[in-house]
């Protein structure tokens, strides 16, 4: 199933209110995948034919799916998604105010203070199209649900582009002190990496990865970011990096324990990411990596961890539609998704570069 971008639609204007509280979470995993063309010959697909193909039905389908799917979906403010209509649009989101908070004596006068209004603009300006045919040549009737079939195929390939394009436009919109080697707004210690040979920050152990991660959850502290709906994205290879035993090592012995997962099992008995230090772990194959050149080459990955409220996506199918193909016996399917994201709350998103070994400058 092909997917390419296009620049169709027009602009409208919404209203929404976030706070740090905000954002819905999913449970996603992510995987690589290799392209899936369905279709099948001897199927009727018109709505009175043996699939019973309704368009806002499967367009349901297709984004019920892709939401379980999507790493994106999972870790930001999804409060959005019924505002949109077209390619286009813009949603205003009115930020949370500041509320000044003074000390008082008896008999004080007080003073008022009029909370100012602080508006980000999302702009859906992103799209994703697909477009397929299938004969109905001969329609008989078909022992599999394939309305599923192509609703799951559609939204693993959506799952793949959308993850990498967000994780990618994610980079360099952390807040200066949750990035870098000195990381931290208040401690200005922690390292988290640059994109420069010899400048990763190596994650070859376990012991390695939970003192990023612990490293991380330090950084949002500093920043005041809520304690709740904490994520991180690590690329599959630290994942199995962090499910290694280091014989001897402290952050080992801690990872068989069930209670530093937080789920009363321990991951190397059932292979199980959970949490570590307030973060629910989530795995991307889509992160964005690089080779950081030198006399040994640095193959370096970014990954993010925050909370929800930090990014702000809106995701919606505009268009699903089927037509008569006029070349063959059978009908034309195609759709249309359109985008947005943005990183509304800097200082709740930290931005990390890791890499498996050093190269050498």
């Amino acid at each position: 199933m092909a997917l390419d971008l296009t620049p169709v639609g027009t602009a409208g204007v919404t209203r929404v209110t976030t706070d740090w509280q905000g954002g819905t979470s999913y449970s996603a995993t992510t995987t690589p995948n290799d392209g899936v063309t369905p279709g099948t010959a001897g199927a009727s697909y018109a709505s009175d034919g043996t699939i019973g193909y309704v368009p806002e039905i499967w367009a349901g389908k297709l984004i019920e799916r892709w939401y379980n799917a999507s790493v994106i979906a999972a870790i930001t403010s999804t409060d959005y998604e019924g505002l949109i209509k077209s390619f286009g649009d813009t949603v205003q989101i009115r930020s949370e105010p500041l509320i000044a908070v003074s000390d008082y004596q008896i008999g004080q006068a007080l003073t008022y203070g009029v909370p100012g209004e602080n508006k980000i603009e999302l702009s859906i300006d992103t799209a994703k199209s697909w477009a397929f045919t299938i004969d109905d040549v001969d329609a008989h009737q078909s022992d599999l649900n394939l309305m599923s079939i192509f609703a799951d195929a559609a939204s693993e390939q959506l799952k793949v582009v959308v993850d990498a394009d967000i994780l990618t436009s994610m980079q360099a919109t952390a807040h200066a002190d949750n990035r870098g080697q000195t990381a931290g707004a208040i401690s200005q210690n922690i390292d988290l990496g640059v994109g420069t040979i010899a400048n990763g920050v190596v994650l070859a152990t376990s012991n390695e990865v939970v003192n990023l991660i612990l490293g991380m959850g330090q950084a949002l502290d500093e920043q005041n970011a809520p304690e709740t709906g904490r994520w991180i994205v690590l690329p599959a290879w630290a994942i199995q990096t962090l499910k290694s035993v280091e014989t001897g090592t402290n952050a080992s012995a801690a990872l068989v324990g069930a209670n530093t997962m937080g789920d009363g099992t321990s991951i190397l008995r059932n292979g199980k990411i959970g949490t570590i230090d307030r973060f629910t772990i989530y795995s991307s194959n889509q992160l964005p990596t690089e080779v950081v050149a030198g006399t040994t080459a640095e193959n370096q990955t970014t990954i993010y961890a925050g909370v929800p409220s930090a990014c702000a996506f809106a995701s919606q199918i505009v268009k699903n539609e089927t037509l008569p193909n006029p070349d063959s016996f059978g009908e034309l399917m195609r759709g249309l998704q359109v985008y947005g994201y943005k990183t509304v709350k800097p200082e709740g998103l930290v931005e990390g570069r890791v890499t498996a070994s050093a190269g050498v400058a």
